[in-house]
């Protein structure tokens, strides 16, 4: 993979893919704890299950999910890695691609620190799409697809802040 991330983060909330399983769908999320601020360290905390459920109200209602994903891309562009591209994060939950159950089995998680409103910063979508330029160098990607997409009715990120057009664009500049 071309796209190394700036740092390393493992988190326990992982396991094993279903043995033979292509990966071919990449998951675009937004988060941000607490919710609308950035910068802080709750997702980090949040994805190693070492999230105070005093540090903020909403983290109460939060603090015993075992969630992860792979990536998460902040503000500034940098590239937080949390689960090895092998293994499967705990990003989608119930969710459905194409008629197929399971996303979290096929698929990369990629957070980005946002929420589903705003718009994400330029250095979010340049550093997508290396990351996006690496991991079809290296995995059979076909798909992009949002969180509510994988999961309708039940999820909306990265919602209307997010530019697909932009995205596609740049994607088309690497040739992917």
């Amino acid at each position: 993979m071309t796209a190394r991330p700036d740092r390393l983060v493992e988190s326990p909330n992982q396991d094993e893919r279903p043995p033979g399983t292509e990966i071919s769908l990449l998951v675009l999320h937004s988060i941000s704890l607490p919710p609308g601020e950035y910068g802080g360290d709750g997702i980090e905390r949040l994805f190693t299950n070492r999230l105070d459920a005093a540090a903020h109200p909403y983290f109460r209602e939060i603090a015993d999910l075992r969630v992860s994903s792979h990536f998460l891309i902040r503000r500034d562009g940098e590239l937080v890695q949390f689960v090895p591209v092998e293994r499967r994060a705990w990003h989608a939950g119930v969710s459905s691609w194409r008629g197929r159950e399971r996303c979290n089995d096929f698929s990369i998680g990629v957070e980005l620190e946002g929420t589903d409103d705003a718009p994400f910063a330029d250095a979010q979508y340049a550093r997508l799409a290396e990351l996006i330029h690496g991991l079809k160098a290296a995995l059979p990607l076909r798909d992009i697809a949002a969180h509510s997409d994988v999961a309708p009715g039940r999820k909306t990120d990265p919602g209307a802040g997010f530019d697909w057009p932009r995205l596609f664009a740049a994607l088309a500049h690497h040739n992917i």
